[in-house]
């Protein structure tokens, strides 16, 4: 079964941005405190997994989810 959630392209403008980063710049989150939180706790996923590192360097086309929404990293 595919995932029909939406999903909504972000520009980073560039070729990499850490997960953290990400969800901050996103708008996803507003604090760096919260998004601590949500990925110690689990709540964030990478391509359909899990990842609980704040550093992990995301690429052109990752998705990220987050609370039934989802979000892929573009240039």
């Amino acid at each position: 079964m595919t995932d029909q959630t939406p999903i909504d392209d972000v520009s980073v403008g560039g070729e990499a941005i850490r997960l953290g980063q990400f969800l901050k710049f996103a708008g996803i989150l507003d604090t760096g405190g919260d998004v601590k939180t949500v990925i110690a706790d689990g709540l964030v996923d990478v391509n359909g997994e899990v990842d609980r590192r704040r550093g992990r360097q995301l690429q052109q086309g990752d998705v990220v989810g987050f609370e039934g929404r989802r979000f892929r990293v573009c240039p």
